[in-house]
């Protein structure tokens, strides 16, 4: 599927001769599996626990970069950076979680003279602390949510802003994501221990304990789009995601394009992603998030500094390979939008189905997979890290 987002020379070369893709599962399987369209030879990293993981079995050359823990393996950027260097890797493929939004791990890439398949560590740290985000945003015109940024926030000026704002409130980490550092108050007298929590959860998850304060906006929707920005500057959105349905701040189902959107506001959606991304200075392919509340008005959440989980919807109404797109950006290559621009064709739909136990609150549930039997049929994609028999 290429990607016709880019100019792609038939003649050329591949971009990269190998590209070492530092992650496991279903992202590092769907990474490799581009990588071998483009005559790209492709590297997968494990743990001493994924030796036999699909991603690694598929890969054409596989790398143990240490124990099972993932601070010790999938988070050792040393470690990852030694494994491209012994296997002659031209570029790093960071995939999505672990490293894949640390600026550091970017930055260290570029001094080993690896090409960062993502976007610039100067992007990511400014896109990293929601406050500087929001405020780059509402400096761009994008909208953003009311809330309260206020340094070493006091219980007071939370309880104070609330009576004039209204009930519910949204406390967040300012570094935080994944639902973590995020508490959601209804009442005044449950402030003081919300803020305590989400600043431990914040400051052991992130290191930082600064949090700020949102309206939480309910009922509400979770909108999100997805642009490709190139070196030079030039960018195209690629239509919106529902991200909507979720549990405990975890995207469960997400549909490409939401029976919410019309045209006229996508256009706008595009128009304020591509200005988030211009603000931050933002290359390759990222997803600018954004909230709809009950009156139908959007508001900025945040940029994922990466390829996102549900990217597949995108990729079939759109017809474009994202992680192709990626790399040729990351090659320096131009986008260039075919004539008619860009248009979504049908309507994808996304289920993340995941180890756990339904009767015990949906916690993880590790074992081995005794019985695998992935759907078939005509338009139906699966993406998967395992196999039957596998392990998680």
């Amino acid at each position: 599927m290429p990607a016709p987002g880019i100019r792609v020379r038939k003649s050329s070369r591949p971009p990269f001769r190998k590209v070492l893709i530092a992650n496991r599962g279903e992202i590092a399987a769907r990474v490799i599996r581009t990588c071998r369209r483009m005559g790209i030879v492709s590297v997968a990293v494990c743990s001493e626990a994924d030796r036999g993981a699909l991603h690694a079995r598929i890969a054409d050359e596989a790398r143990v970069v240490g124990p099972a823990p993932s601070a010790q393996s999938y988070l050792d950027i040393e470690a990852i950076l030694s494994a491209a260097k012994q296997s002659r890797a031209d570029a790093i493929h960071p995939g999505y979680g672990f490293l894949s939004e640390n600026p550091e791990f970017a930055e260290a890439c570029r001094r080993a003279g690896l090409v960062f398949i993502g976007p610039g560590p100067d992007s990511m740290r400014k896109l990293g602390n929601k406050i500087q985000g929001r405020r780059r945003m509402a400096a761009a015109g994008v909208p953003v949510v009311p809330g309260l940024e206020k340094k070493g926030l006091q219980e007071k000026q939370v309880r104070e802003w609330a009576m004039k704002a209204g009930y519910p409130i949204l406390l967040k980490a300012a570094a935080g994501g994944g639902g973590r550092g995020m508490r959601i108050v209804r009442r005044p007298e449950e402030i003081g221990a919300a803020l305590a929590t989400a600043r431990s959860e914040a400051r052991t998850a992130f290191g930082d304990e600064t949090i700020f304060v949102e309206r939480y906006l309910e009922p509400s929707r979770h909108i999100e789009v997805q642009v490709l920005v190139d070196s030079r500057g030039n960018g195209i959105a690629l239509g919106e995601r529902e991200c909507s349905l979720q549990r405990r701040h975890q995207k469960l189902v997400e549909e490409t394009p939401s029976p919410v959107v019309s045209e006229a506001t996508r256009r706008k959606l595009a128009r304020w992603a591509l200005s988030a991304c211009r603000a931050a200075g933002y290359t390759n392919a990222g997803t600018v998030e954004f909230i709809r509340d009950a009156e139908g008005r959007f508001y900025f959440l945040e940029i994922n500094a990466r390829l996102q989980v549900e990217h597949p919807v995108t990729e079939m109404v759109m017809g474009v390979d994202l992680v192709e797109a990626q790399i040729r950006i990351a090659a320096g290559e131009p986008l260039s939008t075919p004539r008619g621009g860009l248009r979504p064709r049908g309507w994808a739909l996304e289920c993340r189905i995941q180890a756990e136990d339904s009767e015990d609150g949906f916690r993880p549930s590790p074992g081995r997979i005794r019985l695998y039997r992935p759907p078939e049929g005509r338009r139906i994609r699966v993406d998967s890290g395992v196999a039957e028999g596998d392990e998680v």
